[in-house]
Protein backbone atom coordinates (compact mmCIF):
# COMPACT_ATOMS: atom_id res chain seq x y z
CA UNK A 1 0.00 0.00 0.00
CA UNK A 2 1.30 3.07 -0.95
CA UNK A 3 2.79 5.23 2.06
CA UNK A 4 -0.06 8.25 0.77
CA UNK A 5 -2.41 5.98 2.35
CA UNK A 6 -1.22 5.27 5.29
CA UNK A 7 -1.40 8.70 6.44
CA UNK A 8 -5.56 8.11 6.63
CA UNK A 9 -4.69 5.34 9.12
CA UNK A 10 -7.12 6.09 12.68
CA UNK A 11 -4.21 6.05 15.14
CA UNK A 12 -7.23 7.32 17.26
CA UNK A 13 -9.05 3.94 17.05
CA UNK A 14 -6.18 1.67 17.37
CA UNK A 15 -5.20 3.84 20.17
CA UNK A 16 -8.18 3.42 21.83
CA UNK A 17 -8.01 -0.60 21.22
CA UNK A 18 -4.63 -1.13 22.51
CA UNK A 19 -5.66 0.76 25.68
CA UNK A 20 -8.73 -1.31 26.40
CA UNK A 21 -6.69 -4.65 25.48
CA UNK A 22 -3.85 -3.49 28.24
CA UNK A 23 -6.46 -2.69 30.72
CA UNK A 24 -7.81 -6.10 30.15
CA UNK A 25 -4.60 -7.67 30.03
CA UNK A 26 -4.00 -5.83 33.66
CA UNK A 27 -7.44 -7.36 34.67
CA UNK A 28 -7.24 -10.61 33.98
CA UNK A 29 -3.90 -11.16 36.06
CA UNK A 30 -5.67 -9.46 38.71
CA UNK A 31 -8.63 -12.04 38.35
CA UNK A 32 -6.61 -14.89 38.33
CA UNK A 33 -4.00 -13.95 41.03
CA UNK A 34 -3.91 -16.80 43.50
CA UNK A 35 -5.77 -19.71 41.52
CA UNK A 36 -3.17 -21.66 40.78
CA UNK A 37 -5.05 -23.89 38.03
CA UNK A 38 -5.69 -20.75 35.60
CA UNK A 39 -1.90 -19.63 36.78
CA UNK A 40 -0.83 -22.59 35.21
CA UNK A 41 -3.16 -22.24 32.08
CA UNK A 42 -1.33 -19.09 31.52
CA UNK A 43 -4.26 -16.94 30.90
CA UNK A 44 -2.24 -13.66 30.84
CA UNK A 45 0.91 -14.85 28.67
CA UNK A 46 -1.59 -16.30 26.20
CA UNK A 47 -3.96 -12.76 25.88
CA UNK A 48 -0.57 -11.50 25.38
CA UNK A 49 0.42 -13.50 23.09
CA UNK A 50 -2.92 -13.17 20.91
CA UNK A 51 -3.20 -9.09 21.42
CA UNK A 52 0.52 -8.92 19.81
CA UNK A 53 -1.16 -11.48 16.78
CA UNK A 54 -3.83 -9.41 16.77
CA UNK A 55 -2.27 -5.93 16.10
CA UNK A 56 -0.03 -7.76 13.23
CA UNK A 57 -3.57 -8.74 11.88
CA UNK A 58 -4.33 -5.28 11.90
CA UNK A 59 -1.71 -3.68 10.21
CA UNK A 60 -1.66 -6.63 7.54
CA UNK A 61 -5.48 -6.23 7.00
CA UNK A 62 -5.26 -2.39 6.80
CA UNK A 63 -2.24 -3.03 3.95
CA UNK A 64 -4.70 -5.17 1.52
CA UNK A 65 -7.14 -3.18 0.00
CA UNK A 66 -10.61 -3.91 1.75
CA UNK A 67 -12.26 -5.48 -1.75
CA UNK A 68 -10.60 -8.05 -1.13
CA UNK A 69 -12.75 -9.86 1.20
CA UNK A 70 -16.00 -10.07 -0.89
CA UNK A 71 -14.51 -12.64 -2.50
CA UNK A 72 -12.41 -14.08 0.47
CA UNK A 73 -16.06 -13.25 2.93
CA UNK A 74 -17.51 -15.95 0.96
CA UNK A 75 -14.72 -18.50 1.34
CA UNK A 76 -14.33 -17.79 5.25
CA UNK A 77 -18.10 -18.38 5.02
CA UNK A 78 -17.83 -21.93 3.33
CA UNK A 79 -14.74 -22.63 5.93
CA UNK A 80 -16.79 -21.55 8.49
CA UNK A 81 -20.10 -23.80 7.62
CA UNK A 82 -17.86 -26.70 7.37
CA UNK A 83 -15.90 -26.13 11.03
CA UNK A 84 -19.08 -25.75 12.71
CA UNK A 85 -20.32 -28.94 11.25
CA UNK A 86 -17.31 -30.67 12.64
CA UNK A 87 -17.10 -28.88 15.96
CA UNK A 88 -20.42 -30.67 16.92
CA UNK A 89 -18.78 -34.01 16.04
CA UNK A 90 -15.68 -33.40 17.89
CA UNK A 91 -15.76 -30.24 19.67
CA UNK A 92 -14.53 -29.28 23.10
CA UNK A 93 -17.71 -28.56 25.64
CA UNK A 94 -17.24 -26.03 28.35
CA UNK A 95 -19.80 -24.80 30.43
CA UNK A 96 -22.29 -27.05 28.57
CA UNK A 97 -21.78 -26.30 25.29
CA UNK A 98 -19.12 -27.49 22.53
CA UNK A 99 -17.45 -24.32 21.11
CA UNK A 100 -13.54 -25.09 20.55
CA UNK A 101 -11.58 -26.83 18.08
CA UNK A 102 -8.32 -27.90 19.54
CA UNK A 103 -6.07 -27.96 16.90
CA UNK A 104 -3.09 -28.98 18.92
CA UNK A 105 -0.89 -25.43 19.65
CA UNK A 106 -4.32 -23.77 20.81
CA UNK A 107 -7.96 -24.37 21.26
CA UNK A 108 -10.03 -21.91 18.50
CA UNK A 109 -13.75 -21.21 18.74
CA UNK A 110 -14.52 -21.10 14.96
CA UNK A 111 -18.23 -19.23 15.61
CA UNK A 112 -16.25 -16.04 17.23
CA UNK A 113 -14.96 -15.88 13.40
CA UNK A 114 -18.54 -16.61 11.88
CA UNK A 115 -19.53 -12.95 13.45
CA UNK A 116 -17.05 -11.07 10.69
CA UNK A 117 -17.90 -13.52 8.20
CA UNK A 118 -21.82 -12.34 8.42
CA UNK A 119 -20.48 -9.00 8.18
CA UNK A 120 -18.52 -9.58 5.24
CA UNK A 121 -20.78 -11.91 3.41
CA UNK A 122 -23.96 -9.61 4.20
CA UNK A 123 -21.76 -6.35 3.23
CA UNK A 124 -20.98 -7.62 0.15
CA UNK A 125 -24.45 -9.23 -0.64
CA UNK A 126 -26.25 -5.88 0.42
CA UNK A 127 -24.38 -3.87 -1.41
CA UNK A 128 -24.79 -5.81 -4.66
CA UNK A 129 -28.64 -5.59 -4.58
CA UNK A 130 -28.92 -1.96 -2.70
CA UNK A 131 -31.34 -1.21 -5.34
CA UNK A 132 -33.83 -4.27 -4.62
CA UNK A 133 -34.18 -3.85 -0.46
CA UNK A 134 -37.41 -2.67 -0.88
CA UNK A 135 -38.12 -6.37 -2.23
CA UNK A 136 -38.59 -8.62 0.75
CA UNK A 137 -37.34 -11.93 -1.19
CA UNK A 138 -34.11 -10.43 -1.04
CA UNK A 139 -33.97 -9.86 2.11
CA UNK A 140 -35.23 -13.06 2.78
CA UNK A 141 -32.76 -15.02 1.04
CA UNK A 142 -29.79 -13.18 2.66
CA UNK A 143 -31.52 -14.34 5.70
CA UNK A 144 -31.26 -18.33 4.83
CA UNK A 145 -27.68 -17.54 4.26
CA UNK A 146 -27.33 -16.41 7.79
CA UNK A 147 -29.75 -19.00 8.95
CA UNK A 148 -27.21 -21.64 8.15
CA UNK A 149 -24.28 -20.26 10.48
CA UNK A 150 -27.57 -19.08 12.66
CA UNK A 151 -28.30 -22.91 13.27
CA UNK A 152 -25.15 -24.58 13.30
CA UNK A 153 -24.17 -22.42 16.12
CA UNK A 154 -27.64 -22.82 17.70
CA UNK A 155 -26.56 -26.79 17.44
CA UNK A 156 -23.63 -26.39 19.53
CA UNK A 157 -25.39 -25.25 21.52
CA UNK A 158 -24.43 -21.61 21.50
CA UNK A 159 -27.40 -19.70 21.80
CA UNK A 160 -25.37 -16.08 22.17
CA UNK A 161 -23.76 -16.23 19.12
CA UNK A 162 -26.71 -17.56 16.94
CA UNK A 163 -28.10 -14.59 18.76
CA UNK A 164 -25.57 -11.85 17.53
CA UNK A 165 -25.20 -13.16 14.13
CA UNK A 166 -29.40 -12.66 13.78
CA UNK A 167 -28.47 -9.13 15.39
CA UNK A 168 -26.12 -8.16 12.81
CA UNK A 169 -28.08 -9.46 9.92
CA UNK A 170 -30.95 -7.59 10.59
CA UNK A 171 -28.57 -4.35 11.36
CA UNK A 172 -27.11 -4.36 8.03
CA UNK A 173 -30.43 -5.04 6.48
CA UNK A 174 -32.08 -2.18 7.71
CA UNK A 175 -28.60 0.03 7.54
CA UNK A 176 -28.91 -1.15 3.84
CA UNK A 177 -32.48 0.00 3.37
CA UNK A 178 -34.66 -2.37 5.04
CA UNK A 179 -38.26 -1.13 4.73
CA UNK A 180 -39.61 -0.46 8.16
CA UNK A 181 -42.82 -2.73 7.70
CA UNK A 182 -40.57 -5.55 6.79
CA UNK A 183 -38.38 -4.77 9.28
CA UNK A 184 -41.08 -4.92 12.13
CA UNK A 185 -42.38 -7.81 10.99
CA UNK A 186 -38.72 -9.57 11.22
CA UNK A 187 -38.69 -8.60 14.41
CA UNK A 188 -41.66 -9.97 15.08
CA UNK A 189 -41.60 -13.44 13.32
CA UNK A 190 -37.82 -13.58 15.60
CA UNK A 191 -39.81 -13.29 18.51
CA UNK A 192 -42.38 -15.67 18.45
CA UNK A 193 -39.67 -18.48 17.12
CA UNK A 194 -38.02 -17.01 20.37
CA UNK A 195 -41.01 -18.23 22.24
CA UNK A 196 -42.25 -21.49 20.12
CA UNK A 197 -37.72 -22.98 20.19
CA UNK A 198 -38.03 -22.01 24.38
CA UNK A 199 -39.02 -25.80 25.00
CA UNK A 200 -35.98 -27.50 22.77
CA UNK A 201 -33.36 -25.19 24.59
CA UNK A 202 -31.06 -26.75 26.98
CA UNK A 203 -31.94 -26.83 30.25
CA UNK A 204 -29.02 -24.43 31.35
CA UNK A 205 -30.31 -22.23 28.39
CA UNK A 206 -33.93 -22.50 29.68
CA UNK A 207 -32.59 -21.49 33.97
CA UNK A 208 -30.89 -18.70 32.84
CA UNK A 209 -34.17 -16.92 30.94
CA UNK A 210 -36.59 -18.93 33.85
CA UNK A 211 -34.21 -16.93 36.57
CA UNK A 212 -33.80 -13.96 35.04
CA UNK A 213 -37.86 -13.33 34.41
CA UNK A 214 -38.95 -14.93 38.00
CA UNK A 215 -35.61 -14.60 40.20
CA UNK A 216 -35.61 -16.34 43.58
CA UNK A 217 -34.82 -14.19 46.37
CA UNK A 218 -33.76 -17.01 48.40
CA UNK A 219 -31.83 -18.76 46.21
CA UNK A 220 -28.12 -18.25 47.12
CA UNK A 221 -26.71 -21.39 45.18
CA UNK A 222 -27.06 -23.05 41.83
CA UNK A 223 -27.98 -21.30 38.98
CA UNK A 224 -28.03 -16.90 40.36
CA UNK A 225 -25.19 -17.88 42.07
CA UNK A 226 -22.64 -16.42 39.31
CA UNK A 227 -25.44 -12.75 39.22
CA UNK A 228 -25.84 -12.56 42.50
CA UNK A 229 -22.05 -12.51 43.24
CA UNK A 230 -21.27 -9.78 40.37
CA UNK A 231 -24.34 -7.66 41.61
CA UNK A 232 -22.40 -8.07 44.88
CA UNK A 233 -19.18 -7.16 43.56
CA UNK A 234 -20.64 -4.16 41.64
CA UNK A 235 -22.52 -2.53 44.69
CA UNK A 236 -18.96 -3.66 46.98
CA UNK A 237 -17.55 -1.40 44.55
CA UNK A 238 -18.96 1.91 45.59
CA UNK A 239 -17.74 5.05 43.51
CA UNK A 240 -13.56 4.54 43.57
CA UNK A 241 -13.91 0.97 44.00
CA UNK A 242 -11.31 -1.03 46.50
CA UNK A 243 -8.21 -0.88 44.58
CA UNK A 244 -6.44 -3.02 42.00
CA UNK A 245 -5.84 -6.32 43.21
CA UNK A 246 -7.40 -5.21 46.28
CA UNK A 247 -11.31 -6.53 45.13
CA UNK A 248 -12.73 -8.54 48.12
CA UNK A 249 -15.00 -10.57 46.12
CA UNK A 250 -12.64 -11.56 43.37
CA UNK A 251 -9.36 -11.98 45.10
CA UNK A 252 -11.37 -14.40 47.57
CA UNK A 253 -12.54 -15.90 44.78
CA UNK A 254 -16.51 -14.99 45.80
CA UNK A 255 -16.90 -14.10 42.09
CA UNK A 256 -16.40 -17.19 39.34
CA UNK A 257 -16.08 -16.47 35.62
CA UNK A 258 -14.37 -13.34 37.05
CA UNK A 259 -11.25 -12.74 33.74
CA UNK A 260 -14.12 -13.78 31.14
CA UNK A 261 -17.90 -13.33 31.38
CA UNK A 262 -18.46 -11.28 34.32
CA UNK A 263 -14.61 -9.38 34.05
CA UNK A 264 -17.30 -5.70 34.22
CA UNK A 265 -17.80 -7.07 37.63
CA UNK A 266 -14.22 -7.37 38.03
CA UNK A 267 -13.30 -3.91 36.74
CA UNK A 268 -16.39 -2.22 38.97
CA UNK A 269 -15.27 -4.55 42.34
CA UNK A 270 -11.86 -2.38 42.19
CA UNK A 271 -12.32 0.76 40.35
CA UNK A 272 -15.52 1.53 40.99
CA UNK A 273 -18.65 2.91 39.29
CA UNK A 274 -16.07 5.66 37.99
CA UNK A 275 -14.08 2.70 36.56
CA UNK A 276 -16.39 1.36 34.77
CA UNK A 277 -17.94 4.75 33.04
CA UNK A 278 -14.33 5.07 31.68
CA UNK A 279 -14.10 1.97 30.14
CA UNK A 280 -17.66 2.29 28.83
CA UNK A 281 -16.61 6.09 27.58
CA UNK A 282 -13.48 4.34 25.48
CA UNK A 283 -15.86 1.47 24.29
CA UNK A 284 -17.91 4.32 23.01
CA UNK A 285 -15.02 6.27 21.75
CA UNK A 286 -13.86 3.27 19.36
CA UNK A 287 -17.28 2.66 18.09
CA UNK A 288 -17.76 5.96 17.44
CA UNK A 289 -14.64 6.35 15.53
CA UNK A 290 -15.88 3.05 13.45
CA UNK A 291 -19.22 4.75 12.64
CA UNK A 292 -17.01 8.08 11.33
CA UNK A 293 -15.07 5.60 9.43
CA UNK A 294 -18.17 3.76 7.79
CA UNK A 295 -19.39 7.92 7.14
CA UNK A 296 -15.93 8.12 5.01
CA UNK A 297 -15.96 5.31 3.23
CA UNK A 298 -16.38 6.11 -0.07
CA UNK A 299 -18.75 2.48 -1.05
CA UNK A 300 -21.36 0.64 0.06
CA UNK A 301 -19.14 -2.39 0.48
CA UNK A 302 -17.24 -0.34 2.73
CA UNK A 303 -19.59 1.36 4.81
CA UNK A 304 -21.27 -1.69 5.77
CA UNK A 305 -18.11 -3.71 7.04
CA UNK A 306 -17.87 -0.61 9.13
CA UNK A 307 -21.15 -0.44 10.88
CA UNK A 308 -21.52 -4.30 10.87
CA UNK A 309 -18.11 -4.27 13.29
CA UNK A 310 -19.85 -1.15 14.89
CA UNK A 311 -22.80 -3.17 15.72
CA UNK A 312 -21.26 -6.31 16.75
CA UNK A 313 -18.61 -4.06 19.69
CA UNK A 314 -21.68 -2.54 20.43
CA UNK A 315 -24.25 -5.19 20.71
CA UNK A 316 -21.66 -7.19 22.53
CA UNK A 317 -20.95 -4.68 25.55
CA UNK A 318 -24.41 -3.95 26.08
CA UNK A 319 -25.55 -7.92 26.51
CA UNK A 320 -22.50 -8.18 28.69
CA UNK A 321 -22.90 -5.37 30.81
CA UNK A 322 -26.77 -5.67 30.88
CA UNK A 323 -25.64 -9.46 31.97
CA UNK A 324 -23.46 -8.18 34.68
CA UNK A 325 -26.17 -6.04 36.05
CA UNK A 326 -28.95 -8.31 35.86
CA UNK A 327 -30.73 -6.39 33.55
CA UNK A 328 -30.44 -8.74 30.81
CA UNK A 329 -29.94 -13.10 31.16
CA UNK A 330 -26.78 -14.57 31.84
CA UNK A 331 -25.02 -15.30 28.11
CA UNK A 332 -21.90 -16.62 27.25
CA UNK A 333 -20.75 -13.26 25.22
CA UNK A 334 -17.15 -11.53 26.73
CA UNK A 335 -16.50 -7.69 27.14
CA UNK A 336 -14.68 -6.58 23.57
CA UNK A 337 -11.24 -6.72 24.07
CA UNK A 338 -10.97 -7.08 27.87
CA UNK A 339 -12.74 -10.37 28.49
CA UNK A 340 -10.26 -13.07 28.18
CA UNK A 341 -10.56 -15.22 25.03
CA UNK A 342 -8.13 -15.59 22.23
CA UNK A 343 -10.42 -16.13 19.52
CA UNK A 344 -12.99 -13.41 20.58
CA UNK A 345 -9.84 -11.08 21.08
CA UNK A 346 -8.34 -11.95 17.40
CA UNK A 347 -11.88 -11.96 15.05
CA UNK A 348 -12.44 -8.33 16.92
CA UNK A 349 -8.65 -7.25 15.74
CA UNK A 350 -9.33 -8.63 12.81
CA UNK A 351 -12.55 -6.46 12.31
CA UNK A 352 -11.08 -3.10 13.46
CA UNK A 353 -8.20 -4.16 10.84
CA UNK A 354 -11.04 -3.78 8.19
CA UNK A 355 -12.28 -0.99 9.12
CA UNK A 356 -8.91 0.65 8.87
CA UNK A 357 -8.72 -0.40 5.70
CA UNK A 358 -11.53 0.99 4.72
CA UNK A 359 -10.92 4.33 6.51
CA UNK A 360 -7.08 4.17 4.85
CA UNK A 361 -8.87 4.39 1.20
CA UNK A 362 -11.64 7.16 1.96
CA UNK A 363 -9.51 9.50 -0.28
CA UNK A 364 -8.46 6.92 -3.14
CA UNK A 365 -8.44 9.71 -5.69
CA UNK A 366 -6.38 12.01 -4.15
CA UNK A 367 -3.19 13.08 -6.40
Amino acid sequence: MRLKTWRHFDFWLLGAVAILIIFGVAMIDSAVAGNPELIELGVVRRQIIFALIGIAMIILTTALDYHIWAAAGRVLYIFLVAALSLLIVAGEAAFGAVRALDVGFAVVQPSELANIAIILVMSDYFARHKHRMSELVWVVRSGLLTLVLVVLSYLQPDLSTAVVLMALWLSLAFISGLRLPHLFMLMGLGILVSIISFPFLVTYQQQRVVNWFFPDPEARFGETYNVDQAAISIGSGGLLGQGYGQGSQVQLRFLKVRHTDFIFSTIANEFGFIGTVIIMLILLFVIYRIIRAARLSHDMFGALICYGVATLIAFTSIVNIGMNLKLLPVTGLTLPFISQGGSSLLSLMLGIGLVESVVARHRVLDF
